[in-house]
């Protein structure tokens, strides 16, 4: 591990000045993906911000439109507090079925959504070829182990696959998120703005080495949850298929809610996660399932259209029929309202 400065900021002001300071600063609170990377020799921060005394930033509150979530709010306390098991279901059984007890006890809000992605070719910095570490190098990973990677929104944009990149999004509660459009509120040296999650986390294009549209110098102070969300409450599923029953990363992951108005689908939230360098939304599958029956037939079409343009490689290439299976499968739940247990699936 390199040598690096430490600080404790006391105000949100003040990390914010800190960042802006110091192109390579870096952000410390939970700690648990960063200093795994600081570990690998992948992260190389000159300092490291300590922001976890913000006690502004570590709670839970109802708001005018919906509730909001500080940026510091463990992921436990957010998964196990009583408004979001009541109003946001599908957000509390996102973060059951993410890491374990002791690591969804000290990661963050903020720090989840900020979380690497976990391709072995990114992880081993002994390993040469990867965009994400070394723009230019190439991507080891299409040619390489890709089991867990990208079957959606890839790029091989450059020369020799300069810009190629098929990592995935690691989170859960990133897809929750998504799917229930929750907005991020982001403090920076130019004031307050927000930004929906779905254009948060970013797609590869050129810029492989970004996983989202924060700037250096900006601090998530938290997280809006937005009422609307609350329509999803008694018809939402999030399931996992993954290798193991838990402290897995998803194969393919599916948050999927329902608001009924009778026998017919009046609203729709999905998001997938596992599949894509963000969670992937469709507006093509919500749309394909409004003013249709909550039947396998309407289900079915809605995941052709949402893994429509997927393109698998060599280790891979299950995940597309996995991941319609998957949607099917959540969604079929979620019109039984099956309730506020997350499954646990696991593939072979």
């Amino acid at each position: 591990m390199n040598p690096f400065a430490y600080e404790r900021a006391t105000a949100p002001e003040g990390a914010v000045h800190s960042l802006a300071a110091d192109k390579n600063a870096k952000l410390l609170g939970g700690g648990t993906n960063l200093v795994d990377l600081m570990k690998q020799d992948v992260e190389r921060p000159s300092t490291l911000i300590d922001i976890t005394r913000l006690s502004a930033l570590a709670h839970i509150e109802a708001v005018e439109g919906g509730h909001r979530v500080g940026a510091l709010v463990r992921n436990s306390d957010l998964a196990n507090d009583g408004d979001v098991r009541k109003t946001y279901p599908l957000l509390s059984q996102a973060l059951l079925a993410g890491a374990s007890a002791q690591l969804r006890n000290l990661a963050t809000t903020g720090g989840n959504l900020m979380q690497r992605t976990r391709c072995y070719y990114f992880y081993d910095s002994a390993l040469p070829a990867c965009n994400k570490r070394a723009p230019g190098s190439g991507c080891g990973a299409v040619e390489g182990f890709n089991r867990v990677h990208a079957v959606l929104g890839q790029t091989d944009e450059g020369p020799a696959g300069a810009h190629t990149c098929i990592a995935t999004n690691p989170s859960d509660m990133n897809v929750a998120l998504a799917a229930l459009h929750a907005v991020v509120e982001i403090s920076g040296p130019k004031g307050k703005r927000t930004m929906p999650v779905r254009e948060f986390h970013r797609l590869v294009g050129k810029t492989p080495q970004l996983d989202t549209n924060l700037q250096h110098d900006e601090l998530i102070t938290g997280v809006h949850l937005p009422a609307s969300a609350a329509k999803f409450a008694a018809n939402s599923y999030y399931l996992k298929a993954r290798d193991r029953q838990s402290y897995a990363f998803a194969l393919v992951s599916v948050a999927a809610g329902l608001e009924m108005d009778g026998g017919s689908i009046k609203s729709v939230a999905l998001a997938l996660g596992g599949v894509a360098h963000k969670p992937w939304t469709s507006e093509a599958a919500e749309k394909a399932m409004i003013g249709k029956p909550a039947t396998e037939e309407t289900f079915k079409a809605a995941a052709a259209a949402a893994m429509q343009g997927a393109k698998g490689y060599e280790h891979n290439a299950f995940k597309i029929e996995l991941a319609k299976s998957c949607i099917v499968r959540a969604f079929t739940l979620a019109a039984q309202g099956t309730g506020n247990h997350g499954a646990e699936g696991a593939a072979a």
